[in-house]
Parts: structure tokens; C-alpha cells; sequence
């Protein structure tokens, strides 16, 4: 038996590492790293109540907590919201209306991979989704009209993270649950970040192609006003619905949660207007969101159960205190675990990374004075980041699956937007009112 908690922590993490290597899905292992965690800890309980019984007790308790939520709700909604939008060729129309504005900037669609994924990953909420619908239009159509492979793959790659920090988010919804932080301010504090990052992989691509006018096709081509005025109509049931969904959440009338009924019910009146929805692709739709939900409901709770464990066994307040006596300074704290979340991300997909490192993380932050809402944007960035590092980022499965070349040049040609994901991170980091400036302004904040 184990009474130091440190010793502790190293038996739940060796544990996950195993449960996880050996092919066990992750909700499980997230339960059997923390009951192997109470099994090895020498507690002193009263005879009459055994060690199956505490981890019964616990288990119970954070399984209802955690699904006993309002705000989890907003999570299947969301989901749904983006499979419909994704199963109904919406973001086809989507694309297609933002041709003509995009044709006279230099780099011209090359900046379609940029603002199609901010867009999509404003009604989507999850990175993967964004990047295999974006990929799948927008690839072929360059690759037809001569632009450059390894560009068009980079800012695939790097613009398809854009669906974790530009919200709605699923991690943000993950995050919020796990840290009891608000939701609405997270997705709003996403906002300025997504959007700044987003402008910069423009930018990187106008240096990039007037440096070089060889990546982009030597025939351009012209669109009228007319023309585009016409593509309007393809781009404004979109903005409508982004506009409906975060702006009652910014002007304080509606609950993310709220938000979310409306963007499904917007997302079903598009389809509808666009004549886009039969009874086969809304059953697809209402099938995968609900696999979905489950699949990421099932790892919540395993987290929240790791996380009472955690707390039970003091392994937190263990570790806070360790690190408090590594006389870190706040910044050398967050450069260490983001050196930790890039390792992970290496090996582990990005729910997997905040629903296990959350509960013995998050104490740790605070107590050397972060904001939870900061640390919040922070973890996402590190997601997007583990989408993009070998060998598990799953943007790079996804781009391989699409263009069918090899991971090596995936990652060679990725490799530059993941500098301008760090630089970002560093700037957040410098500058966190970047962060906190939209949440502050919400009405009713």
C-alpha cells in the first residue's frame, strides 16, 4: 500500500499509459487508472466500510454531478447542429459564395481554406468536422486550378484546428463542465484569439505567395459585382446564424444551451430553405451526433471520477505544494506544461488531454494566480497544437485521408502554421487581455 501522494500520482498516470496502450477505449481507462489509484492507497477507513464501497460512493457521486447538467446539454445540441450543417451540403454553398470575394487577394484561394474553416468552425464546434469538410471541397478544387500542394495542405491543416478556439467549441464545453467555469464566457473569450489567428495564417499566406507568385496559377480569374452580389445568397443564411447563435450568447439573452437549440433549429430551416434535407441525411445526422455525445459523455465521466479520486487521495494539494517548492515563476509553470501538453499531444487526441490532466492541472494554475477563463483558452490552444504533431494529430489522419499523400510531407508542409500556433500561444500568454477584453464587455458578465 502507498501512503504519499505523490508515489499516488505516478500510479495513475503509469496507469492511464498502460490502459491506453493496450487498446482499452478512454472512458475506461480513465476509470481503471483511478480505481487502481484508491486500490494501492493505504487509507484508513472505519470497518465496516470497505475500499469497493468509497470507490462505489465516488463514482456514484461524480457520475451524477457531472451528468446532472444544463450546460452539458449544450453539447449534443451543438454537435448536431454541426452534422446537419455537414450532411445537408451547406458548406458546399458556403464555399462556392466565397470564391468571388476571395479572387483578388494575393494568395487568392489559398485564404478560401482560412475563411471557410473559421466560418464552418463557428457552427461546428470540432476541429476534425471542420477540416474533412473543408478538405474535401477545397483541396481538389486547388489542386484542379494549379495551386501549390504543400501550401494548399499547410493551411488546410493549420485553419482546420480553428474549430476548437472559434466557438462553439466542444473542448470549451468540455473544459467548462470539468473546471466549473462559464461556458458563455469561454466561447466568447475564443473570439478575438480564433480570429487573430485566423488573420495571421492569411497574412503568412500573402507574404508566402508574393514572395513566390509561382504557388499560385499564372490565369486569374475575374468576378463582377454582379457575380458577386449574387454569391450572397449562399453566404448569408451562415452569417445569419453565426451572428443569432454567439451574439444572444454575448448580449446575455440566451444560455449557451439556449444558443444551441437555436443553431439546430437554424441549421434545420437552411437546409430546408436550400432544399437540402431529406429523411435519409437528418437520420445520419441525429445517428452520428448521438454516437458522438455518448462517446464524449462516457470520457467526461471517467474524468470526473478521476478527478474526485485525485482530490480524495490529495494528490493535488500534494502536487501544488511540490511545485511550490520548485520556486517556478508563473510564466516557467506555463512554459513547462506547455512543453507537457505538446508531449502529449504526440501520443493522445485533445479530449483525452483535458479530461486527464485537468484534474490534477488545474489547482496547480490557479494557485500560482491564473485565471481559469485564460487557462481555458490556453488548453485549447494546446489542443490545436496535439491535432497537428505526430504521430496521433488526428487534422493529420484526416489530410492524409484526403489527399493520399505521405504524413511526412503533411508535416513538412504543416510545420509553419504550427510556429505561428506557438507564436500565438507566446502573444496570449504576453498579452491576456486578448483574452478577457469581450468577456468583460458582455452584458450581464
Amino acid at each position: 500500500m502507498i501512503s504519499d501522494p505523490l508515489m499516488l500520482a505516478v500510479v495513475l498516470v503509469g496507469g492511464m499509459v498502460l490502459f491506453l496502450l493496450s487498446g482499452l477505449w478512454i472512458g475506461f481507462s480513465l476509470y481503471a487508472a483511478a480505481i487502481c489509484g484508491m486500490l494501492f492507497c493505504k487509507m484508513n477507513l472505519p470497518p465496516t466500510i470497505s475500499v469497493w464501497d468509497k470507490i462505489g460512493d465516488l463514482m456514484a457521486n461524480s457520475l451524477w454531478n457531472t451528468m446532472n447538467s444544463w450546460p452539458l446539454s449544450a453539447l449534443p445540441l451543438f454537435i448536431l447542429m454541426g452534422e446537419i450543417l455537414y450532411r445537408t451540403s451547406i458548406s458546399t454553398r458556403l464555399l462556392n459564395g466565397l470564391v468571388p470575394w476571395l479572387s483578388n487577394i494575393p494568395g487568392r484561394l489559398y485564404h478560401i481554406n482560412v475563411v471557410a474553416c473559421s466560418l464552418f468552425a463557428a457552427v461546428s464546434g470540432s476541429s476534425a468536422a471542420t477540416t474533412a469538410t473543408v478538405g474535401k471541397i477545397t483541396f481538389n478544387e486547388l489542386s484542379e486550378r494549379g495551386y501549390h500542394k504543400s501550401l494548399a495542405i499547410g493551411s488546410l491543416a493549420g485553419s482546420g484546428t480553428l474549430g476548437f478556439l472559434i466557438p462553439p467549441s466542444l473542448i470549451m464545453i468540455i473544459y467548462g463542465i470539468l473546471s466549473d467555469t462559464s461556458i458563455g464566457q469561454l466561447f466568447i473569450a475564443g473570439v478575438i484569439p480564433g480570429l487573430t489567428l485566423a488573420a495571421v495564417y492569411s497574412a503568412y499566406i500573402i507574404i508566402r505567395c508574393m514572395m513566390d507568385p509561382t504557388l499560385v496559377p499564372q490565369e486569374k480569374e475575374e468576378f463582377t459585382t454582379a457575380q458577386r452580389i449574387e454569391s450572397l445568397k449562399d453566404l448569408f443564411p451562415v452569417f445569419l446564424l453565426i451572428t443569432v447563435v454567439l451574439g444572444g450568447i454575448y448580449a446575455g439573452l440566451t444560455t449557451p444551451t439556449e444558443a444551441a437549440v437555436i443553431g439546430v433549429l437554424g441549421a434545420l430551416g437552411i437546409a430546408v430553405w436550400f432544399k437540402n434535407l431529406t429523411l435519409s441525411n437528418f437520420k445520419e445526422a441525429l445517428l452520428s451526433a448521438t454516437k458522438t455525445s455518448g462517446m464524449i459523455c462516457f470520457i467526461i465521466c471517467g474524468a470526473a471520477f478521476l478527478s474526485q479520486v485525485v482530490g480524495f487521495l490529495g494528490i493535488a494539494t500534494a502536487l501544488s505544494k511540490y511545485i511550490a517548492t520548485l520556486d517556478l515563476s508563473p510564466y516557467m509553470l506555463i512554459f513547462v506544461l506547455g512543453i507537457m501538453y505538446v508531449m502529449l499531444g504526440m501520443i493522445l487526441d485533445g479530449i483525452s488531454i483535458v479530461v486527464m490532466t485537468l484534474p490534477i492541472v488545474l489547482p496547480i494554475v490557479t494557485a500560482a494566480g491564473f485565471d481559469p477563463l485564460w487557462f481555458g483558452i490556453f488548453v485549447v490552444f494546446m489542443v490545436e497544437l496535439s491535432q497537428v504533431t505526430p504521430p496521433v494529430g488526428f487534422s493529420i489522419f484526416v489530410i492524409q485521408y484526403i489527399t493520399g499523400d505521405d504524413v511526412k510531407d503533411i508535416l513538412k508542409a504543416t510545420f509553419p502554421f504550427f510556429v505561428i500556433m506557438v507564436l500565438m500561444v507566446i502573444l496570449v500568454t504576453m498579452f491576456p487581455e486578448i483574452v478577457f477584453y469581450l468577456p468583460e464587455k458582455m452584458i450581464g458578465s
